[in-house]
């Protein structure tokens, strides 16, 4: 979810650079945590655990900036819906998918997110695509499939290859990318910290109820290991609360396309740890299209005629 670029020179350019280095080596990393804590407990635990971590951390730093405030009657309907989607569906793709899908390849999947939000814009805005991102779509829908046969051209000829995690990783990206058109109306009336606060909050709340009514409830909170809980913890505080800080706090110093750009070193991330973890061995198959996956997305985002850049929203 990326906020419109003001740029305020108070803050010093190495503590923005910081900021989005860590934000993006964090949420390189979610995807490891993710599926090392869905081994022990249910995606629904996870998600309730994290985003309630989460949360807390958000609403203190809000209210620390003196930006927090209630949400107006007309805000709550478009915050329910970013609520339900960017956080409740979203990551219930990402944690059921990653039970069966690689870490790896999940990563890169989120990458092509702004080919679904150029293609969303094209048939919900009315925005033209223009034959150099129509080519830079099927350049990175060639990756996409490249990514879930692992690198192999045979097995990609054959088809066949998807798992059904391959599957949810792959609905997960034009999810976040309808929530990353729904969030563009938002931020223009409320500041991204308290955006992301009560759509963290409400989705939060919207986990609860799937956790004790079609889920386990709190009976498997005691089944996490010290390093499941260590996952958790990671995922809460981390990727939930102190990376999106970090992202926003150099969105407002930084161009966009310049600290977007850092998204593209997430999947390398997520690839080194999974082969350090020993989850996952490593392979030069995923590398292989992810990058044809970046290739399409500059595609895309180049405009034609004049400079490259890259505009993509975090999706974790």
């Amino acid at each position: 979810m990326t906020p419109p670029e003001t740029p305020t020179p108070a803050r010093p350019t190495a503590l923005a650079y910081a900021g989005v280095l860590f934000a993006v080596v964090v949420w390189g990393a979610s995807f490891v945590a993710t599926k090392h804590a869905v081994a022990e407990v249910s995606p629904a635990t996870v998600i309730f655990l994290r985003f309630g971590i989460g949360a807390v951390v958000l609403g203190a730093a809000t209210a620390w900036r003196g930006q927090m405030a209630f949400l107006r009657a007309r805000d709550v309907g478009l915050f329910a819906v970013l609520g339900f989607l960017g956080i409740a569906l979203h990551q219930w793709l990402q944690a059921t998918g990653l039970l069966t899908a690689q870490a790896t390849t999940g990563a890169w999947i989120v990458t092509a997110t702004p080919i679904w939000t150029a293609m969303l814009g094209r048939w919900w805005l009315g925005e033209r695509l223009g034959w150099g991102r129509v080519a830079g779509i099927a350049v990175a829908a060639l990756g996409v499939l490249l990514v879930l046969a692992r690198g192999s051209v045979q097995q990609l000829a054959a088809g066949g290859f998807f798992t059904t995690g391959d599957l949810l990783m792959l609905l997960s990206s034009p999810n976040w990318a309808i929530v990353t058109v729904l969030t563009r109306r938002a931020l223009g009336r409320h500041p991204a910290a308290r955006l992301t606060f009560w759509v963290m909050t409400l989705g939060w709340l919207m986990t609860a109820v799937w956790l004790f009514t079609a889920g386990p409830g709190l009976a498997e909170i005691s089944h996490l290991s010290a390093s499941g809980w260590w996952a958790i913890l990671f995922l809460g505080i981390g990727c939930s609360g102190l990376a999106y800080i970090g992202w926003y706090d150099a969105l407002a110093e930084l161009p966009a396309a310049r600290v977007s750009a850092f998204l593209y070193l997430e999947p390398p991330v997520t690839m080194v740890l999974a082969a350090l973890l020993g989850q996952e061995p490593w392979s030069l198959a995923p590398l292989l299209g992810g990058s044809v996956i970046v290739l399409g997305v500059v595609m895309v985002n180049r405009r034609w005629g004049s400079r490259w850049g890259p505009r993509v929203d975090p999706a974790t």
